[in-house]
């Protein structure tokens, strides 16, 4: 633990008091500075014989709210509020708690994930008699929100504050609130409230974009689009998020006609698009395969003076190995740390899929060393990619090299990694192989359905070990395993039927294929398990 230096006798109280927290300081801002520092320090305050002035304290505690993770200090919010609650059992020369000292701990609470804190706080506010501004308002409200209790949270608002204290800020955390839990509506009615309210409760732009995208995510794009000219005849001029979320959304519609007079309305009202824009354009007529109009808003993109970005590789690359064009998109990923972009363990995952689409196995590799090199760390994703691809084309030795790779750094795997190393062993007949990691999976509680019985169940069957595969289906019905459709994979449900079991194979002694029952119907996979992520 890190001494502080001891007490001069020649030295004022006040002088010892701004020392220890320009200490504090400067350790905060070196990264440095351990939660036992912390207290130390504090400690050091609180023994002070003259109480410390209360801003020296809020400034101490608005630091550590603001200060980014570190290894010495991972949550500064945490800490904050920690350090308060010391305080306040020690109960010594430190000047009473203002407003603002609450204001920063309520928003400490939100910051540090335990909003149940903040209302607790609010309450110690009033019970000392401290009067409660806007931004402490606000931040009660955001802990509400965090803690699901938005109608709570909008009952406080709007009968248990007076009505000049919330201010748009107040509203608009209420607002966000109801759209990401995806009651747009429930916006919407606050909006109108808001707009009655008039003066510093009218809505701004931050309100109405926040109620736009958020129809706009619920799929509502007619109200979305008239929020939108009703935001312009309030006068309420929209800016670069307004008119990005509608071209966005036009985008992904697949109405790029409707995104192109959005964009010419933008610019002939003065709003300069930025590279958001042009990406949500791009990334549209990429996935509509019109290769023309992409290379036209590059050249408007770059002779608007905007820069293409990380995001905006990211689709061009994406577009080109879906339409077989692997080398081309290899040269805008290695143009990238030319050109001072960062790559992304997303921008990595593309061209790792585009190299497996082709079997370009060494080019993998060759990616994987140079993700390493790079100090980006491969997430899930990255390893199916890697692990599925190597499975496919029977390299299991270098799947599994990839499966303890990821092991060891941390990454667990999910159902999807185990079917693909499952079905990669079943397809080589090596059904040893196959059953520890469908034994280890189990073992491990990873979530599992019919989906990876049936491999097991069809590899046995395909091998000739008609045994095993009664004895997984029996299984499989004792534990009444359901099949649970999953995004990107074969879910059509059916029976294990004839058609799937040898010649004069019998499970039950009558000729018949064993039928598993509506509420344990298995899904037959193909040798070939496209799955992804």
């Amino acid at each position: 633990m890190a001494r502080l230096r001891p007490h001069s006798s020649s030295s004022s109280v006040f002088s010892r008091a701004n020392e220890l927290v320009s200490l504090f300081h400067e350790h905060l801002g070196s990264a440095t500075l351990r939660p036992e520092l912390a207290r130390q320090v504090f400690d050091e305050l609180l023994c002070q014989p003259v109480p410390v002035p209360a801003r020296k304290i809020d400034g101490l505690f608005a630091a550590l709210a603001r200060a980014p993770p570190s290894t010495s200090c991972p949550d500064g919010p945490a800490l904050a509020v920690a350090l308060f609650r010391h305080m306040a059992r020690a109960r010594r020369s430190v000047t009473a708690p203002t407003n603002y000292t609450y204001s920063i701990l309520i928003d400490c609470c939100c910051r540090a994930h335990c909003p149940d804190l903040g209302p607790a706080f609010f309450g110690h506010l009033l019970k000392t008699g401290v009067t409660a501004d806007s931004f402490t308002c606000t931040s009660l409200l955001k802990c509400l929100c965090d803690m699901k209790r938005t109608e709570e949270a909008l009952d406080a608002l709007l009968h248990g504050m007076p009505d000049d204290l919330p201010n748009v800020l107040s509203y608009s955390v209420v607002l966000k609130s109801f759209c990401k839990e995806g009651r747009s509506q429930r916006s919407l009615d606050l909006l109108r409230i808001m707009a009655k309210k008039g003066a510093d409760h009218s809505p701004n732009v931050v309100s109405y974009n926040t109620v736009i995208d958020g129809f706009f995510k619920e799929g509502e794009v007619s109200k979305a689009c008239g929020l939108f000219y009703e935001m312009m005849q309030q006068g309420v001029v929209p800016n670069v998020v307004t008119y990005n979320s509608i071209i966005d959304a036009l985008c992904k519609a697949r109405a790029m006609d409707k995104a192109e007079l959005v964009l010419r309305q933008m610019i002939d009202n003065g709003v300069r698009p930025d590279a958001v824009t042009y990406n949500s354009l791009i990334n549209g007529y990429s996935t509509s395969g019109q290769s023309k109009e992409v290379v036209r808003l590059l050249k408007e993109m770059t002779s608007q003076g905007v820069i293409p970005n990380s995001v905006t590789c990211s689709s061009l690359m994406t577009y080109h190995c879906e339409h077989g064009r692997v080398k081309e998109a290899a040269e805008i990923f290695h143009s990238m740390a030319l050109k001072g972009r960062k790559r992304s363990v997303f921008s990595y995952s593309i061209m790792l899929r585009g190299y497996a689409s082709e079997g370009s196995f060494n080019d993998m590799i060759d990616l994987c060393e140079l993700m390493t090199g790079e100090g980006i760390v491969p997430d899930l994703h990255i390893y199916h990619i890697l692990i599925d691809a190597f499975a496919k084309c029977g390299k299991m030795d270098l799947a599994m090299l990839f499966f303890e790779d990821m092991l060891k750094h941390g990454v667990n795997p999910n159902e999807v990694i185990y079917l693909t190393v499952i079905a990669g062993f079943c397809r080589m007949g090596s059904m040893d192989d196959a059953m520890d990691k469908f034994n280890e999976m189990i073992d491990m509680g990873v979530p599992h359905d019919t989906t990876v019985y049936t491999c097991m169940i069809e590899g046995y069957l395909q091998h000739g070990d008609s045994v095993k595969a009664k004895e997984l289906i029996t299984q499989m019905t004792t534990k009444n395993i359901r099949h649970h459709p999953r995004k990107e994979v074969d879910n059509r449900s059916g029976v294990l039927t004839r058609r799937m079991l040898p010649r004069g194979f019998n499970l039950k002694g009558d000729g018949k294929a064993m039928h598993l029952g509506k509420s344990s119907r298995i899904c037959p996979l193909k040798s070939e398990h496209n799955v992804i992520l």
